[in-house]
């Protein structure tokens, strides 16, 4: 079933049905995300997890909610009022604007936008001037230390993550998220990888996800750039932090696991399918791997998934010009080869960090 583009009638209509369906998508799936991963890691780690508010502990969320607003709002006497204030909202909006481009079924998205995957990799940097906002107006110099962390992820990790979608749009042969979809007859996980592999990486550390979570390190930044933060600011933190982990999810169920397609079920819920299933990854890793350090985080983005992304997009070029034709299916193992060489080759010759710490 393909939507009109003016569905349910008129550009305007269209846009504010559109615009209620993404604002209730990212709060409740949240919500859910939330759930999902303290009930996981519960699992995970031999525990019970939130199991009193509602069955299952499934109102744990909407309890936490409550609380957070009827909390006192407390702004550091020497901070900066006006930047510690606006710095929630820069952080939080831009992630909610990303899901403007991203189809959940064909047709069904606020706007088709012909650089659409451009658009994506611009909006959701903004974020990241949110939180250094929070570090500088919060007058703490462990929240700004935080800040400067997540500056200086997004910039290395920037790079791989863009030099990875790249394979796809070569492949795809459009910048549009609804065509790359509708490119993938196979899912383009199979057809790279590689750049599958360096955008999860790239994209888990980009919003500071474990174990790359040094911005609100505890061990030696108390809470990070949110330290000087509480109440309901503080909750638009929490809330943007999970919505960037779904913003990253449906990303990469659009570039590399065929987006809304799927037999039987309708196109929108193999879609919400496929984010949970991408979400639980990012549970699971961070249940299991321990935190880096900040000297190992910058040297993974630049001599680990910089490189390899090079020679990804190198390979993916080759095989879009010399054989179009044996894309769909001869090259599916011979990528998966390809990646099990590099990854095992840079993972016997190249070291994390050695000796000191190089901050």
């Amino acid at each position: 079933m393909i939507l009109p583009a003016d569905w349910p009638g008129g550009f305007w209509w269209h846009w504010l049905v559109f615009t209620v369906i993404i604002i209730a998508f990212v709060l409740t799936l949240v919500m859910g995300f939330i759930w999902i991963e303290r009930r996981g890691m519960a699992r995970m780690q031999a525990r019970l997890g939130p199991n009193r508010v509602g069955p299952f502990g499934l109102l744990q969320p909407v309890a936490d909610a409550i609380k957070v607003l009827i909390k006192e709002d407390i702004v550091p006497a020497r901070g900066d009022k006006i930047v510690h204030g606006l710095a929630p909202v820069i952080a939080f909006f831009p992630v909610l604007m990303v899901f403007a481009v991203v189809p959940f079924q064909n047709g069904a998205f606020l706007a088709d936008l012909n650089v659409g995957i451009l658009y994506v990799v611009a909006i959701s940097s903004v974020s990241t001037v949110g939180i250094f906002m929070a570090g500088w107006g919060s007058s703490n110099k462990y929240s700004l230390l935080g800040a400067m962390r997540s500056v200086a992820a997004v910039v290395s990790y920037e790079i791989p993550l863009v030099l990875s979608i790249v394979g796809v749009v070569m492949i795809a042969g459009s910048l549009s998220m609804n065509q790359i979809v509708l490119a993938q007859d196979i899912p383009f996980i199979l057809l790279q990888p590689l750049g599958f592999l360096i955008f999860f990486i790239a994209g888990c550390a980009e919003i500071n996800r474990s174990p790359f979570d040094l911005v609100e390190a505890d061990s030696e930044l108390v809470a990070g750039f949110h330290t000087e933060y509480s109440g309901m600011k503080f909750a638009m933190f929490y809330l943007a932090e999970y919505a960037e982990a779904l913003a990253i999810s449906a990303i990469i169920t659009t570039l590399f696991l065929g987006g809304w397609k799927g037999p039987v079920l309708a196109p929108w819920m193999w879609f919400i399918i496929k984010v949970i299933a991408v979400f639980f990854v990012m549970v699971w890793t961070r249940t299991t791997l321990p935190r880096i350090r900040i000297d190992q985080l910058m040297a993974l983005a630049w001599k680990f998934l910089f490189p390899l992304a090079l020679i990804n997009l190198f390979i993916t070029a080759i095989e879009v010009l010399v054989w179009p034709e044996a894309l769909p299916w001869t090259m599916i193992p011979v990528n998966f080869a390809i990646m099990a060489v590099l990854v095992l080759l840079w993972s016997k010759f190249f070291k994390l960090g050695w000796g000191r710490v190089a901050v």
